[in-house]
């Protein structure tokens, strides 16, 4: 009797599966499924510290700029060593805006790209561009990273870049032959308190982090009931897992050196019902649905092959206030961002802090806090921080990440963040649905890097020397 239910329950996984659009089938072991890995082609090598030629100018285009992709042209005006060569998108509104910041920068106008769903691959084409830069509606990231590549592009694509495990490994693998940077545009990594508290973390100040907590809770209610911005519950409607997982994500990558020694062994989801969901549908369509997919708040939990543990959240259905979680729990000390910026050292202070009465169980004072902020303040947020809280872009954080990208493609250094980390930042979307889908059984997170993960040894920014 045994044997048949451990049969059936994997027979039900693969089926699940195939129904997941993932195009081989899985298999359940001892309770956990596994993902297929497929084997590197023949000829590839890995991208990890990939450099390319460094460019004296670094020649982009932009496709999209709508909502997200509004502010690119205007942050890249500011940035010397750029030359802003074409735009594109459906609303020639959004292209006489663009042309705006570009005149009142004193940049010459761009070439534009318009009138055709099509009119982006001519723009990719172009020989005179090596980076595009992609800021259109999710369902259109893949294939636009991909074409642009093919092209001899390096490619920097919108948040989250894919929704599928497939689709991950066509922007691996394409990455990987074609030797061109694809790189996500997560610039939640670029934050001040994330940057200082990466900084902290590094320099020993909260010991071994061994969990952390992040999310993206954002109330869209009133947004997305708007008939004229459906797309996002349009999505939500039929996708059930955490939708927008990157933006937690992406800083607690960076802390806990995944693959760059550690890597996400083993993930597991579940969500509440879906109540809020349905009526924001209900609104934005006038039609109810009895198969909303989406819950309103989704869980997961990643635990990594050193033994560390993610906590995420994805919520932008109900009323609770922005926030990313953002927490450390080291074995000396403790970080959080919300709803306060907060930190707690053990009694085991490192030498050479210098504020005082960090032993007290209560967080320490905000005095305390802000002295340490400023003693352990990021390189980065010291050569470029109060440049990009003036040009702006959620807060500056956008200015920084487009400011690094330039750095190291003008510089020929490895880029801040690789097509691994597009991949493992991004891939919680896909298997948090294949989880949930199964009873939120434990699902086993293939190793991107084919093995290299221990290749490098910590997370480093990179610099010219």
């Amino acid at each position: 009797m045994k044997r048949f239910v451990y049969l059936a329950i994997a027979l039900v996984a693969v089926v699940g599966f195939m129904s997941c659009g993932e195009p081989k089938p899985y298999k359940m072991v001892n309770g956990t499924i596994i993902c297929h890995t497929p084997e590197r082609p023949a000829g590839q090598q890995d991208m990890l510290q990939f450099a390319a030629e460094p460019l004296d100018t670094v020649r982009v285009g932009f496709i999209g700029l709508g909502s997200r992709g509004k502010g690119g042209p205007k942050r890249w005006a500011q940035i010397e060593g750029t030359k802003i060569v074409a735009l594109c998108d459906l609303k020639q509104e959004f292209l006489d805006r663009a042309q705006g910041y570009l005149e009142a920068a004193g940049r010459p106008r761009a070439a534009e790209y318009t009138g055709s769903e099509e009119a982006w691959k001519e723009l990719c084409k172009r020989d005179d561009i090596d980076l595009v830069y992609v800021a259109t509606p999710w369902a259109s990231h893949v294939e636009m990273a991909l074409y642009a590549m093919e092209c001899g592009k390096h490619v920097a694509v919108e948040v989250p870049a894919a929704f599928t495990m497939e689709e991950l490994w066509q922007i691996i693998d394409t990455s990987e032959r074609t030797r061109k940077h694809c790189m996500m545009l997560e610039n939640c990594i670029y934050d001040f308190f994330e940057l200082t508290a990466l900084n902290m973390a590094q320099q020993g100040l909260f010991g071994e982090i061994l969990h952390t907590e992040g999310a993206y809770i954002h109330s869209l209610d009133h947004s997305m009931r708007r008939t004229d911005r459906t797309w996002r519950v349009d999505h939500l409607r039929k996708f059930r897992g955490d939708a927008y997982p990157t933006h937690g994500l992406g800083p607690l990558c960076l802390v806990l050196d995944i693959h760059r020694g550690d890597r996400f062994k083993t993930l597991v989801a579940m969500d509440t019902k879906a109540v809020m969901g349905p009526d924001i549908y209900a609104s934005a369509h006038g039609e109810k649905l009895d198969d909303f997919q989406n819950g309103d708040q989704t869980t997961t939990l990643i635990r990594t092959e050193n033994g560390k543990v993610i906590q995420l959240h994805h919520n932008i259905v109900t009323p609770r206030p922005y926030s990313r979680d953002y927490a450390l729990v080291g074995t000396k000390g403790y970080a959080t961002k919300y709803p306060i910026q907060a930190f707690r050292i053990g009694n085991d202070v490192p030498e050479g802090v210098s504020p005082t009465s960090l032993r007290a169980h209560p967080f320490m004072s905000e005095e305390e806090r802000d002295a340490l902020l400023e003693q352990y303040k990021h390189p980065i947020i010291k050569e470029v921080g109060e440049v990009a809280k003036k040009v702006g872009g959620h807060g500056g954080m956008d200015f920084i990440m487009d400011y690094r990208l330039v750095y190291c493609l003008r510089h020929g250094l490895p880029l801040d963040m690789d097509v691994y980390d597009l991949a493992e930042w991004s891939c919680p979307a896909a298997l948090s649905s294949i989880s949930i889908a199964h009873g939120s059984a434990p699902v086993a997170v293939p190793d991107f890097t084919r093995g290299a993960w221990k290749k490098i040894e910590g997370y480093k920014f990179a610099y010219t020397k």
